[in-house]
């Protein structure tokens, strides 16, 4: 079986009382192994879903139902290794995110060892979130296709409606637990099993229906007097002390600076309290950021040994940051809201796609193999590609845009909530925002790499001072 190499992306979930504006949200880095790999942004109409789905890496089979939802997806530009959806919201606003790979241990393999021809992350969006009417039902539905499929891979999977996040992680390679993320909470999740203490018997917990006997029967909690599932399940390696560790450290740090934690400790929390309400600019910055104002950031004044030490959150192999929002404040016809930005994050801004539509922009849709300026994938690559050169000579131009941009989108946003109610085509109204929305994304980013091209040109190191 052709397996893509693990260990990639990084979650943040915040709960409809820590968000600003009352809104449940779900999002994740889509990373990938390799540094260029184009995505798309497309709907999935009913009648394009298929009902005998067959997936490219494992070949496992699955009859799906006759009745699904629309919904948005994220998926490859290149179907090598299949389609890859990442996440989306279906058309009765519920969001899902597909998968944080995680980490497991050789306890629950000895005993629940992964399925070569399971489901996997390549999947799981596809099989799920067009058949799903709640979060919930997200994790019930994924449940029982991780019993009669299994799995070959350790992943987590966030569902979320107006009301509920759930965050369910697999186990082995049928099992699973789930736990609803309390309303005033947030998550950072990197690519460790992050589910600790955990309760059977609470409304606010999902599992495998032998999840608890197994642990008892087969002696895997090392703990005296609680049942952390990290602890039995997941690891607690050397690679997460500088590869995932830091990453929930520096989000934490962000959202609860008050809360003093070692970046490398292995008992980071998985539900966190924030000093304050959480906004997406709040969530995009923590999904680009590499240790800023730490001795740790690649581009900061540390030590190359600080600097190298921790894998930064924003990375060059990030292939799409998706904030997928369901609000409380507005009608249900606009309620989900699927922002988008592709490649590495440092010099993009993540963009408010109306998510009950029937199409998406060419810009945003058509990405493919070919380097093409005309798509989003490509011009959000190559302005992080010049970056990085400079970060800080090029970064005040980054804080500009990126201002100027999300101001002028929540400003398009606001026009068309507010003109909603006039609507007889709604579908076609809200084709026509993100139409607007995605001229808008790639006028400001096409003049963000030309104020780049411009002003870098003076401080090329091929000139000379004395005038021809």
């Amino acid at each position: 079986m052709t397996k893509r190499i693990q260990g990639s992306c990084t979650t943040i979930l915040v709960g409809k009382k820590a968000s600003i504006d009352g809104s449940t949200i779900i999002s994740r880095n889509d990373d990938g192994h390799e540094a260029l790999d184009p995505e798309r942004l497309v709907v999935v109409n009913p009648e394009d879903q298929p009902q005998h789905y067959q997936s490219v890496i494992s070949k496992v089979k699955v009859e799906l139902p006759a009745n699904p939802l629309r919904y948005t997806s994220i998926p490859n530009s290149i179907l090598t290794n299949g389609t890859w959806p990442a996440a989306g919201i279906n058309s009765e606003n519920i969001a899902m995110s597909a998968t944080e790979t995680i980490t497991t241990n050789s306890r629950i393999q000895g005993i629940d060892p992964l399925v070569d021809d399971g489901i996997g992350e390549e999947d799981l969006v596809t099989l799920v979130l067009p058949y799903i009417h709640s979060a919930k039902e997200g994790v019930e539905r994924l449940g029982s296709l991780l019993k009669e499929y299994g799995t070959y891979e350790p992943n987590g999977i966030a569902f979320s409606d107006n009301n509920e996040i759930w965050w369910l992680e697999t186990i082995g390679g049928h099992h699973w637990a789930a736990k609803r993320i309390p309303d005033d909470a947030y998550v950072v999740a990197p690519n460790r099993m992050n589910i600790d203490d955990f309760d059977f018997s609470a409304a606010d917990t999902l599992a495998s229906a032998d999840l608890a006997e197994l642990i008892e029967t087969n002696h895997l909690n090392p703990d005296f007097d609680r049942i952390n599932l990290r602890h039995i399940f997941g690891s607690a390696t050397i690679k997460d002390t500088v590869y995932n560790n830091p990453r929930a450290w520096f989000g934490q740090k962000y959202f609860t600076p008050d809360v003093d934690q070692d970046p490398m400790g292995q008992d980071l929390p998985f539900i966190c309290h924030a000093n304050r309400k959480i906004s997406i600019e709040d969530v995009k910055f923590v999904l680009s950021s590499h240790y800023e104002n730490t001795k740790y950031d690649v581009y900061g004044s540390g030590s190359e040994a600080d600097k190298k030490l921790f894998r930064p959150i924003g990375i060059n192999r990030n292939h799409d940051v998706h904030i997928l929002q369901i609000r409380n404040n507005v009608p249900a016809e606009i309620a989900g809201i699927h922002w988008l930005a592709f490649g590495a994050n440092t010099f993009n801004t993540v963009v408010p796609f109306y998510a009950n539509v029937k199409d998406t922009p060419a810009s945003y849709k058509d990405a493919d193999g070919t380097f093409n300026l005309n798509n989003m994938y490509w011009l959000s690559c190559t302005t992080a590609l010049l970056g990085d050169t400079d970060y800080d000579f090029y970064v005040d131009m980054r804080n500009s845009f990126e201002l100027g941009a999300m101001s002028a989108y929540r400003q398009i946003e606001n026009a068309t909530d507010a003109g909603l109610s006039q609507q007889t085509d709604v579908n076609a109204y809200l084709e026509a925002a993100n139409q607007k929305l995605a001229d808008e994304s790639m006028k400001r980013q096409t003049k963000l790499l030309g104020d780049m091209v411009i002003a870098g040109s003076e401080q090329m190191k091929l000139r000379y001072n004395l005038n021809d």
